[in-house]
């Protein structure tokens, strides 16, 4: 005659009525819990907040960018002969020195905003890299035309006018390749991305701790008649 197997003591159910997710395996079957709920987030509003945050933030240093586009971007030189406004410089690069220094320059400021954002906010999250992204393409149009309205005037001919036959004087500044505009959203998607997959946050492993401290229990059997 052999002594009936004992059943594994009852788990007493949570204050809500689900099973605990963090009880030890059946000792009869070996088999591990659900695994427990992944925990919610801040919420969509918060998030939302955030990216509006994140928008604007990113925007405005636009305005540092158009500043040192004009202190850095190489000038244009014009002359006027009295009756027409001549490039001083036929050969000259300074035009597409100017959009190189733009698209540089923006490049480094999607490195120090994604970096920014990262710092603020580790977690992460679409709404806060959507506003990232569109808070840099913004920030890029804001330092375009600002480094326009800040830099040598727009109407050429009143100023040669002004000046006088054979003065050389800057042209406006200009951002002839428009595809610049969007260093500074691309530099500062793959800055954010590569930081969080790198230092960001992981969810932790629910079962770490029972696949080193549990070992199942053989069944044990009836001895034979």
């Amino acid at each position: 005659m052999t002594a009936p197997l004992t059943p594994p003591p009852h788990q007493p159910p949570h204050d809500d009525g689900r099973q605990d997710p963090w009880q030890a395996p059946d000792p009869m079957t070996g088999h591990l819990p659900p695994v427990p709920p992944r925990e919610d987030g801040p919420g969509l509003r918060t998030e939302l907040r955030e990216a509006a945050v994140v928008t604007v933030g990113v925007a405005l240093f636009g305005l540092v960018l158009g500043a040192l586009w004009l202190w850095l971007a190489p000038r244009v030189p014009l002359v006027s002969d009295s009756s027409a406004v001549y490039l001083k410089d036929t050969e000259g690069e300074q035009a597409i020195g100017a959009d190189g220094t733009f698209a540089l320059l923006a490049l480094g400021l999607g490195v120090v905003t994604a970096a920014a954002v990262f710092l603020w906010r580790r977690r992460g999250g679409v709404p806060l890299v959507i506003g990232l992204a569109v808070g840099a393409l913004l920030g890029g149009v804001l330092a375009w035309r600002f480094g326009v309205w800040l830099g040598p005037t727009q109407d050429v001919a009143a100023h040669a006018k002004e000046l006088g036959k054979g003065v050389v004087f800057d042209a406006p500044l200009e951002l002839n390749a428009k595809g610049a505009l969007l260093a500074w959203p691309l530099s500062a998607m793959i800055v954010h991305l590569a930081l969080t997959g790198l230092f960001g946050p992981r969810d932790p492993d629910p079962y770490a701790g029972y696949y080193t401290s549990y070992t199942p229990q053989p069944q044990e059997q009836p001895p034979a008649h």
